[in-house]
């Protein structure tokens, strides 16, 4: 189920808030500027192409674009037998920002947003369903967990992709990784 812990930085090893609460999720993260929504549920193939994962949700995307400014969309798939998991993983596991907003939608699967704001870290873990919309500038960074399993259609403002920018800080190491906090979500 989507969940969202929220953490002091000065006592990493347990939430002092932790919500199931979709519109709860959404109130507490639209303070931070993040965008959360939950879209229609569609009944895709598993092996559904990329082309009709974006026909599917061609409405909503199209909106996003209106609304934002955003000039392309993809989707971007990895599961547990993919060789090269550990190291896709490990890829986002720091904190780092981007200059432009992070947007993902899952489709299937789910995945592990840690938001880094002042002296709290937010943890939300984003299941099927799930648009989260992380502006440009926050600290952020994503465990996909150890057996990643997820399809989530990316937005870009830039048609190149994202770039991350890392801070250097060791706050992700500090906080529990996706096996904890997915299990704590049941």
């Amino acid at each position: 189920m989507t969940t969202l812990s929220i953490f002091d930085q000065s006592v990493p090893e347990s939430p002092r808030i932790v919500t199931e609460d979709a519109g709860k999720i959404a109130n507490l993260l639209a303070e931070h500027g993040v965008r959360f929504e939950q879209w229609a549920t569609r009944d895709l193939p598993a092996d559904a192409s990329s082309d009709d994962i974006l026909e599917a949700y061609s409405g909503e995307i199209q909106a996003l674009k209106e609304e934002c400014g955003f000039q392309a969309a993809d989707v971007i798939s990895l599961n547990p037998d993919n060789p090269q998991k550990e190291a896709f993983r490990q890829k986002f596991l720091d904190e780092h920002v981007h200059s432009e907003d992070e947007v993902r939608f899952f489709v299937r699967g789910q995945g592990l947003f840690y938001l880094h704001f002042g002296d709290q870290v937010y943890a939300v873990l984003c299941q099927k369903n799930d648009l989260i919309s992380v502006p440009d500038g926050t600290r952020h960074w994503f465990d996909m967990g150890p057996e990643p399993a997820f399809t989530c259609i990316r937005l870009f403002t830039n048609p190149e992709g994202w770039v991350a920018d890392f801070t250097g800080e060791d706050i992700a190491s500090r906080l529990p990784r996706y096996e904890r906090l997915a299990g704590v979500a049941g």
